[in-house]
């Protein structure tokens, strides 16, 4: 064989190799993702089974406010209903507004604000939205590496063709424009 036979081995072999690793990177790193994206759905799952037990306890002292409790439910099923990343966070935005509708009414009644289930069940869910933001960001920090991987040459060259396609963020969107408002209470 020849000289020139050998290096258009060589570059092939090498081609072929680097095929080989950057699929596997584009695998790990999606797994990856859907891992992340797991560790958000177990923090909304959390999130949704308390909320019925919250709701309940302010409906002992806040029984007329009937709307809102029924708007957090009706919000908290979408919410538990919605599928993919893009879904569930336009569905926990409406549920984090109606959850801050029926905070706005603790904040009204202060022996709802004093009861210790309350005030307990607040406390869980502050722990849970901590947790959730850090699961958020992982999630997010992930997809980040992956669609770069994804649309980053030469990788961007096979990528599509094997089947990896970028994934969406998990965005919160106008959600962080309401979180940072405090609730006003209005009589």
């Amino acid at each position: 064989m020849s000289i020139s036979a050998w290096i258009i081995l060589a570059v092939v072999v090498a081609v072929v190799l680097f095929g080989f690793a950057s699929y596997d990177r584009l695998v790990t790193m999606r797994q990856q993702c859907n891992q992340a994206f797991a560790d958000i759905d177990v923090q909304l799952r959390l999130r949704h089974d308390l909320v019925p037990n919250l709701v309940e306890t302010v409906k002992g002292y806040a029984g007329h406010e009937r709307g809102t409790l029924d708007a957090v439910m009706q919000a908290r099923n979408a919410a538990v209903a919605a599928q993919g990343p893009a879904a569930k966070a336009e569905a926990e935005t409406v549920f984090g507004g109606a959850l801050r509708q029926l905070f706005a009414l603790a904040e009204a009644d202060p022996n709802l604000k004093a009861n210790a289930n309350f005030q307990q069940l607040q406390t869980d869910l502050t722990n849970i939205e901590n947790r959730l933001a850090a699961a958020r960001q992982s999630f997010n920090a992930m997809v980040q590496g992956y669609n770069s991987m994804v649309q980053q040459v030469p990788t961007v060259l096979f990528a599509r063709t094997l089947g990896f396609a970028p994934h969406e963020f998990f965005s919160v969107g106008e959600e962080r424009q309401a979180v940072d408002e405090r609730p006003q209470v209005r009589f």
